[in-house]
């Protein structure tokens, strides 16, 4: 599991505390239910106004893996390709059909199937790319619906502000209360702005970068594949799959030395 989102929210969530703290507030203030409600299912409503049922069971079902989904490591998968060419330039392509058996990467397994089977690399390209592209059009249903209620949250909470003002003007009678129902109104604003800016759009954004990184694995993976059907040389094939993998996501030891280079 990558905890980045986890500390990342719990650090911005703990900011916001201290600071209420520090001027002197009670942080169980902020905690008042009518302007919770209003914000969380109103955000949640008009979300799902905007797009289908298949899009919010969808956009639901990619909550967990924000938390918990680790992508891997690109730099394994090249080690297995590279290990894929050296046994396809021993054996040939056919020998690797029970190698394709242990591999736990659908994409690369499937992918070295259809190639065994000799389809055409033309054919294996637009298949794999295809794959790809259907992917990304999946995945960007996921995150966007939480891009959507970061956009929307706002403008909620703005609007649970107003009603609240709406009822303080209608008790100016009462001037002993108006402090308390002033700020019991901005409480709305507060908490659109917050779970905007500290719970959707971060989760809207993790799944973005997430489905980003799966994606490039997996056109590293389309790369390598071609490679070893038209049997290139194994060392060429790890040297060329491994400048793919950009720098910043690739490990320490997956990086050329100079004494390599």
């Amino acid at each position: 599991m990558d905890p980045a989102t986890i500390i990342g929210l719990s650090v911005a969530m703990g900011g916001i505390i201290v600071a209420i703290i520090l001027e002197g507030a009670d942080p169980m203030s902020v905690f008042l239910l009518p302007p919770m409600i209003l914000v969380f299912v109103g955000t949640f409503g008009v979300a799902m106004a905007g797009g289908t049922m298949r899009d919010l069971v969808h956009g639901l079902k990619a909550l967990p893996p924000a938390f918990t989904r680790k992508p891997r490591n690109s730099a394994g998968a090249v080690d297995t390709i590279v290990s894929l060419a050296e046994q396809a330039r021993r054996e040939g392509l056919l020998a690797l059909e029970d190698a394709a058996k242990d591999i736990d990467n659908d994409f690369l397994r499937d992918g070295l199937r259809s190639a065994i089977d000799g389809t055409d690399p033309e054919d294996l390209r637009e298949i794999l790319e295809d794959k790809i592209e259907a992917k990304r059009a999946s995945d960007k249903v996921g995150y966007k619906f939480y891009e959507d209620m970061g956009g929307y949250a706002p403008t909620i909470g703005i609007v649970g502000t107003v009603v609240s003002l709406v009822h303080v003007l209608e008790n100016l009678a009462e001037p002993a209360e108006l402090g308390h129902k002033i700020a019991a109104a901005f409480l709305a604003t507060f908490w659109g702005i917050f779970t905007a800016n500290v719970m959707w759009l971060p989760i809207g954004n993790r799944l973005k970068r997430i489905s980003n990184l799966e994606c490039d694995e997996m056109e590293i993976i389309l790369e390598g594949l071609l490679a070893v059907q038209a049997g290139a040389n194994p060392r060429v094939v790890g040297e060329r799959l491994r400048s793919l993998i950009p720098e910043s996501t690739a490990p320490p030891s997956s990086k050329p030395t100079k004494e390599a280079a």
